[in-house]
């Protein structure tokens, strides 16, 4: 932490002025390759500004075709900002002399991400009576953000067999996990119009204020350009909705109302079947990510409890799964 704190100290008079100092860093969240610490620009004069850095531990190359460098993903983040979607403003995109490494500096927003909290805890009621057509224009607005220069584009179809591979390599038979396959693949939609997608949009990686609702969208990591409907058939999966199965959306709201809030922010329509096949693609992607999880687990147990944890999840994925097939069936 001393080494982040003397760092920070010598940005942060270009931030908050000179004379400004730093006050209570705190690392937020870690792992292999992305840190996150809170902390506040003290100016000499006026009140703290809370900020956040956001930090790469490893090299991206580490990392092809997983997540764009975090240049990108900050220069996204403010194009976003730009076009009306709620997300922290990006302050200060590091480079070399800062002493950093790969590294961004954003405003730090108040609110509540845990998902179960927002779908379940009777204080978010009012949120969750605007939410979900909230999210759907701020999904209008992310999809008709330019991307920039550097963002991948993914193809549904090499994602589909990319996944399958996977699956094959592991060895595991699941009699749901083959149906979504052959399910999926009949279905593939025509190409259309491709956009900036968010990548991971759902239920945890939004921040929510209790009385108004949306208040930021968060975890840009996965961010790439596709078929606008994978971020809606995302937050609609089943994972994502924190034991509130009768709420499609997040486990706090509808599709229709999700659905209204993008057309009438200004994004195209987007019909029910397209939203189901990327709901079953969702499902069937963490399906086989807790099922990979959770074998690490079992060749290692030292690799912690948390993997086995999340490996019980693919019931979940399964239940969604069922429920997908039985509805394009009636």
């Amino acid at each position: 932490m001393s080494e982040i704190a003397e760092r920070l100290a010598a940005l942060v008079p270009k931030l908050a002025g000179d004379g400004a100092e730093i006050n209570g860093l705190t690392r937020l969240t870690g792992g292999a390759s992305m840190e996150t610490w809170a902390f506040s620009a003290v100016p000499a004069a006026g009140d703290a500004i809370p900020l956040i850095l956001r930090r790469g531990t490893s090299p991206l190359a580490r990392h092809p075709g997983k997540k764009p460098p975090l240049r990108i993903e900050a220069e996204l983040i403010a194009a976003a900002v730009a076009n009306g979607v709620p997300a922290p403003n990006v302050v200060h995109i590091c480079s070399e002399p800062d002493g950093l490494g790969e590294a961004y500096i954003m405003a730090r927003v108040s609110g509540e991400t845990l998902g179960k909290r927002i779908a379940t805890d009777p204080a978010f009621a009012p949120a969750r009576a605007v939410l979900a057509r909230q999210c759907g224009a701020a999904l209008a607005r992310i999809h008709a953000t330019p991307p920039v220069a550097g963002v991948e584009t993914l193809d549904v179809r090499a994602t589909l067999s990319g996944y399958e591979e996977t699956w094959r390599a592991s060895g595991l038979v699941r009699p749901t996990i083959e149906a979504a396959f052959r399910w999926l693949e009949r279905r593939v939609p025509t190409a259309g119009a491709l956009t900036l997608v968010h990548g991971d949009f759902r239920n945890g990686n939004i921040m929510v204020d209790a009385q108004t609702g949306l208040a930021a969208v968060l975890d840009w990591e996965l961010a790439h350009v596709g078929d606008p409907a994978e971020d809606i058939g995302w937050i609609c999966c089943n994972s994502w909705r924190f034991g509130q199965p009768g709420k499609r959306v997040g486990g706090f709201g509808d599709l229709d109302d999700l659905l209204a809030g993008y057309v009438e922010a200004g994004g195209a329509p987007i019909d029910a079947a397209r939203v189901d096949f990327w709901q079953m693609l969702g499902s069937l992607k963490w399906g086989v990510m807790t099922t990979m999880m959770h074998a690490r687990w079992a060749a290692d147990p030292s690799a912690g409890p948390e993997r086995a944890v999340i490996g019980r999840r693919l019931s979940e994925t399964e239940t969604d799964i069922v429920a997908i097939i039985e509805r394009s069936a009636s």
